[in-house]
């Protein structure tokens, strides 16, 4: 089963790539208190059709390049983010 993640476009200066920054949230383990912890993707974007902003969801494929793992699946619009 392949890994579905979301999160918002921050950079699209690259050919056929985008950066795409997904937050989540975690709980210490001895304070018990939440806090964020991001990560940075490379995801190919075939058609360069997303811009910086817009929220995707990106999935696991094979290895396309030396850092690039992800495909872009489809981009979020405000009313599936609810």
């Amino acid at each position: 089963m392949k890994r579905i993640l979301r999160g918002k476009v921050v950079s699209d200066k690259a050919d056929k790539t985008i950066t795409v920054l997904v937050e989540r949230t975690k709980r210490h383990p001895l304070y018990r208190k939440n806090y964020r912890v991001s990560t940075k993707f490379l995801v190919h974007d075939e058609k360069n059709e997303f811009k910086i902003g817009d929220v995707v969801e990106i999935t696991e494929s094979r290895p396309l390049s030396a850092k690039k793992r992800w495909t872009v699946v489809k981009k979020i619009t405000t009313k599936e983010l609810t």
